[in-house]
């Protein structure tokens, strides 16, 4: 199985929870108590941190449920809409809550990765943060990636690493994307990555390091909203290759391709192993309730649809 985070709406949980609730690390084998096959064991990711800032543990290759999650997304950052969006992402049954955001945040004290780090296991979850360097949008870097800029970026990851030790730690969000705008600069980055991935090792050997690919992506799929072809042979698995990762771990949107979820190919995410033996995780996934554009018309049955397709794919 596979595994999956994305945002919740806190105004919509409901639709959302059909949309995408799905962290989804795959061969999980515990559930939100952090009971069963792997809890307790530092080789699986399992709580443990001497600063306390670890949730539940999940363990790897083992039965049982698979761990999801949200990424953080209260209606506001005042202390009253922390706690709701807690309690109702625990009503949910999540495991896990993300951080998404430019690495810079790290320096900023109380910034919204440390809230995410401290605030999460005090209410039962397992922090996961996932440090972008570019726009997605359009491959602009957000900052130069020089020696001055990656010598921060180093330091203020490792910093937290070794205070915090978390589970899992995500460096790059959708790189294959920075690879398509720039592929000069993509090695560039591949490059600080392995560095930087050595390092944490070193400070934090049970911590589990990945960087973020997009699965359309990576399939050759340009069509659809894109705006290009679909053509396989521009596929971009080897770019996996190009990194020293843990896990692999993708964002998926199959909506931007097909206009129905029926439409979707049967092993379209099985077809992961062929590429990859390593646990697979999703760190979005979605499809929408409504219309995008002419021909890519939707509603909440597609969306309902996709959501319990999704799990058999």
């Amino acid at each position: 199985m596979i595994s999956t985070i994305s945002k919740m709406n806190t105004g919509k949980l409901s639709l959302f929870l059909l949309l995408a609730a799905s962290l989804i690390l795959a061969g999980a084998g515990c559930g939100k108590d952090g009971s069963g096959p792997g809890a307790g064991s530092s080789g699986s990711g399992a709580r443990g941190s001497e600063q306390g800032a670890q949730g539940p543990g999940f363990g790897a290759g083992s039965a049982g449920q698979t761990p999801m999650g949200f990424s953080l997304s209260p209606k506001s950052f005042q202390a009253g809409d922390f706690q709701e969006f807690f309690a109702k992402a625990d009503e949910s049954g999540a495991d896990i809550i993300t951080w998404a955001g430019d690495w810079a945040e790290l320096g900023k004290e109380n910034s919204a990765p440390f809230v995410v780090t401290e605030l999460a296991p005090q209410n039962g979850f397992t922090p996961i943060l996932l440090l972008q360097f570019f726009e997605q949008k359009n491959g602009e870097v957000i900052r130069p990636l020089d020696a001055e800029t990656k010598a921060i970026y180093k330091a203020l990851a490792l910093d937290y690493v070794e205070k915090y030790h978390p589970d899992y730690i995500g460096l790059g969000l959708e790189s294959n994307i920075f690879y398509e705008k720039s592929p000069r600069e993509f090695e560039n980055f591949a490059s600080f990555y392995n560095e930087l991935y050595a390092g944490i090792k070193e400070v934090s050997p049970r911590t589990k390091v990945f960087t973020v690919f997009q699965l359309e992506k990576m399939k050759g799929l340009h069509g659809g909203l894109f705006g290009g072809t679909n053509d396989a042979s521009k596929a971009e698995w080897f770019l996996m290759d190009k990194f020293s990762t843990d896990l692999a771990v993708f964002t998926t949107y199959p909506s931007i391709i097909y206009g129905d979820p029926s439409a979707i190919p049967a092993d379209y995410y099985t077809e992961l192993r062929k590429h990859t033996s390593k646990m697979i995780a999703f760190v979005e996934i979605g499809w929408p309730s409504d219309s995008l554009i002419p021909g890519f018309e939707s509603d909440e049955a597609e969306q309902v649809a996709f959501v319990k397709g999704f799990f058999t794919l």
